[in-house]
């Protein structure tokens, strides 16, 4: 059942949603997930500035009736805010914060969360924690289309945002702890129609299907629950791929496992594999690669660039040519790393045999939870620098022979912390091009909360800390400018736009969105 809730809202110039201006985005408005194709979740505003930035207030918040762990960046165009959460998605007048339509998935099954939507041409679409695509109006919130594009029966979900190209509407799934297939899939953004389909774990005589001895290829994991980047120049879509399955215990999928633990460069025609690069072969510590895939151009040792970056779960940080996928560079970016003597000159991890889990139980560092996660990074290309929220902590991982059981919620077996080495959270700048530290900032609590960042042009940093505020930082220096306690826990990325010739910052908290600007 749908609900529409219509709010007499200024009339705005109603302007087409192009490829080629989310391409532009960031600007006045923020388009898509991490801001651009790129995802540097950089902005060219400049109104918000270390010297004005402590008299920012709050100018108002929006409840989300029933929300409880809202991980959505929202969405903002044209004087419209888009917010998801499970299954649901609100647009707000971003002026007052005041509800103009309400949209619900009628029969929607699951409770994962939502990570946020997607805008292009005159419609928005965000994915049900069922594998629905939906399209709406967004103007007025009419569903266009509403299409299955994988089986919550089967054990699949999701809570990706989508990324919007103009020739399709890209999803992944969830599913690498319980034994799903992953895939990236392209829909048509008008019909709903499947274009194509890139598995992320061929099937038995496709190349990589040697890499996985006779486990099934229906049960290999390698989900796509984060949002990729697109190069439109290329034509080429970056995906990062996660973990195979079961998690812990690989002895029945002897093997590097491709494509997990990948990012994988495929054609945006067609989904065909251009190239891939893998993180972490044969992952038998759930580290996944489902952290943002940066893109960026420069001279790298003498020589101009295309490139790629990523700050992995497995506490390296990676520089990648993204025109070849040739490994250019890895280095350590967290203090707790102790699975791997290093990495050799093609970008394969030196594993250390002993850090391999046992069913007696193996510490391990970074813990399960990875040297960074999902909540997005940012690039700065005034300052140069790569900002990362890092946790540093190790878990005892016990692995188990069992026989695996998909969708049964056995994943080979599991962790545990270690009560007398709690995590700690660090926002960390590094430098794009070697992923040398140029500054960190402690964040307190004990790693609990996952609030990613934004940089801006005014050469402030925002994220979220432990303690529920909103933080801003000196992009340069670190230096602690202001925060702001929204008494609510953080597992959202904030973003930044401009209405009416002021800059705004918002963020999802807990049950509620809150926005903040400039006192006047």
């Amino acid at each position: 059942m749908k609900r529409v809730f219509i709010l007499l809202i200024p009339l705005l110039v109603r302007a087409q949603v192009s490829q080629e201006r989310i391409a532009k985005s960031p600007n006045a408005d923020w388009l898509t997930y991490n801001g651009d194709y790129a995802a540097t979740r950089h902005s060219p505003l400049s109104q918000i500035t270390p010297a004005n930035v402590k008299s920012l207030v709050a100018k108002w918040v929006f409840r989300v009736d029933g929300a409880k762990k809202l991980e959505a960046s929202p969405i903002v165009h044209d004087g419209l805010m888009y917010v998801t959460n499970t299954n649901e998605m609100y647009a707000l007048d971003v002026r007052s914060g005041r509800k103009a339509w309400h949209y619900r998935a009628a029969g929607a099954k699951g409770t994962r969360v939502n990570r946020g939507s997607a805008i292009l041409n005159d419609k928005v679409y965000f994915a049900t924690a069922d594998c629905h695509l939906i399209a709406l109006n967004r103007l007025t919130g009419n569903l266009v289309f509403d299409v299955e594009y994988a089986s919550a029966d089967a054990g699949y979900g999701t809570s990706i945002a989508p990324l919007a190209i103009r020739n399709g509407i890209l999803v992944g799934v969830a599913g690498g702890g319980s034994g799903q297939r992953g895939f990236v899939a392209a829909i048509h953004p008008d019909s709903g129609k499947e274009i194509w389909r890139f598995w992320t774990v061929p099937a038995k005589g496709e190349p990589g299907s040697e890499t996985w001895g006779n486990f099934p290829a229906e049960m290999g994991g390698a989900p796509t629950w984060t949002t990729g980047s697109y190069d439109p120049e290329l034509n080429t879509i970056y995906w990062p791929t996660g973990n195979p399955w079961p998690d812990f215990y690989g002895g029945r999928r002897p093997g590097d496992n491709l494509y997990s633990d990948c990012v994988v460069a495929l054609d945006a025609n067609t989904g065909k594999l251009k190239w891939h690069f893998q993180f972490t072969p044969h992952d038998v510590w759930d580290w996944d690669a489902n952290e943002s895939l940066v893109l960026l151009d420069g001279p790298f040792r003498g020589r101009q660039r295309k490139l790629l970056v990523q700050a992995n779960r497995n506490g390296f940080y990676y520089v990648l040519d993204r025109v070849t996928g040739e490994f250019l560079h890895a280095v350590p970016f967290v203090k707790k790393l102790d699975w791997t003597s290093g990495i050799d000159d093609k970008g394969r991890p030196k594993v250390i045999p002993a850090k391999i889990p046992t069913p007696a139980g193996t510490k391990v560092c970074p813990s399960v939870r990875g040297a960074s996660n999902w909540m997005s990074p940012s690039f700065n290309p005034s300052t140069g620098l790569f900002y990362v929220v890092t946790l540093e902590q190790c878990d005892i991982i016990v692995a188990s022979a069992k026989e695996p059981v998909p969708a049964s919620g056995f994943r080979g077996t599991g962790n545990e912390g270690i009560p007398a080495e709690p995590g700690r959270f660090y926002l960390r700048a590094l430098d794009v091009f070697n992923g040398k530290l140029k500054w960190e900032h402690p964040m307190p609590g004990p790693g609990i909360m996952w609030a990613g960042t934004v940089s801006t042009a005014g050469g402030v940093l925002f994220s979220g800390d432990d303690d529920g505020n909103l933080v801003a930082l000196d992009a340069a220096t670190g230096k602690d400018l202001w925060h702001f306690s929204m008494g609510r826990s953080l597992f959202a990325s904030p973003v930044t736009y401009m209405v009416d010739g002021k800059q705004y910052v918002s963020i999802a908290a807990e049950s509620d969105v809150f926005t903040f600007g400039l006192f006047e």
